[in-house]
């Protein structure tokens, strides 16, 4: 995964249910800062945005089995 901590104009939208599912794991969960090499506003952005995406629908909140 590429670390973005850098990229300080990054932004999740929670309709773009791509580049969100990049930063969930196999079971549904949203991956640790450490291995997606986020900022800590940028992690909090992202969790935000999949919480987002979740309730309309747009992700599964668990993987399917």
């Amino acid at each position: 995964m590429k670390k973005l901590k850098n990229d300080p104009n990054l932004y999740f939208d929670y309709r773009d249910v791509k580049t969100l599912s990049r930063y969930i794991d196999v079971y549904g969960r949203i991956e640790p800062i450490a291995k997606t090499g986020l900022s800590a506003k940028q992690q909090r952005q992202l969790a935000t945005a999949v919480k987002r995406a979740r309730h309309l629908a747009l992700m599964p909140y668990v993987a399917t089995a």
